[in-house]
């Protein structure tokens, strides 16, 4: 599917499998997941509109560009929080709201306790960020309170799916591009990914 994005980055297949490993602790499981989003979102915005401008160096005038669009990072808590650092870092100035939601164990769908957006939509381009595309069912809820919302383009940014949540999600929004560190086999019985990497918040936060 052409809104599908699966690095091919050195970087992040050799970060990927490290984050993988039961042996990685919370602290650098955190600093995988911040260093691989960066990685992610780098390539996610490549398309970013530019205005054209100028300014003085040392020697002279030299043209340059300026970011046109601005952006906004939208972490599913909680464990999309791990991923907007990296983003903020290279784009200090995009705003970050928040949207809690969580798997109803028994049906496996996505459940809303916590919004936060503004009134109306102060961005050109948001970002969902959640490193697990599982089911699907969060990140449909989620670009579906944001087109209600207003927003105009979306992407989704995460770090491993299962066939069943890209399924999810580009069928009911195939406008929505995907960018990923990776495609997973497929989700057990409980709805986890596999092989996958466990739980993506509990590893972040020592709660497993």
């Amino acid at each position: 599917m052409s809104q599908i994005h699966v690095s091919e980055h050195p970087l992040v297949k050799h970060k990927l499998t490290k984050l993988r490993d039961t042996q990685t602790e919370p602290k650098k499981f955190r600093e995988l997941i911040r260093e691989i989003a960066m990685l992610l979102a780098y390539e996610a915005t490549a398309d970013l509109k530019l205005s054209p401008t100028s300014v003085a160096t040392p020697m002279g005038r030299a043209g340059g560009h300026y970011l046109q669009e601005k952006i906004g990072l939208v972490p599913i808590l909680r464990a999309g929080l791990g991923m907007v650092d990296g983003i903020w870092e290279m784009t200090p100035s995009a705003e970050v709201w928040h949207i809690g939601l969580y798997r109803d164990e028994r049906t496996l769908q996505p459940v809303q306790y916590y919004n936060k957006l503004p009134v109306i939509p102060t961005v050109q381009v948001c970002l969902v960020l959640d490193p697990m595309l599982a089911t699907g069912g969060s990140a449909v809820a989620t670009v579906g309170i944001l087109k209600q919302w207003g927003a105009n383009r979306i992407k989704f940014v995460g770090i491993l799916a299962a066939p069943e949540g890209l399924q999810a999600l580009t069928s009911a929004h195939p406008d929505v591009p995907i960018h990923l560190a990776a495609v997973d086999e497929r989700l057990n019985e409980i709805g986890y990914i596999v092989p996958g990497l466990g739980d993506a918040g509990d590893r972040q936060f020592g709660t497993a």
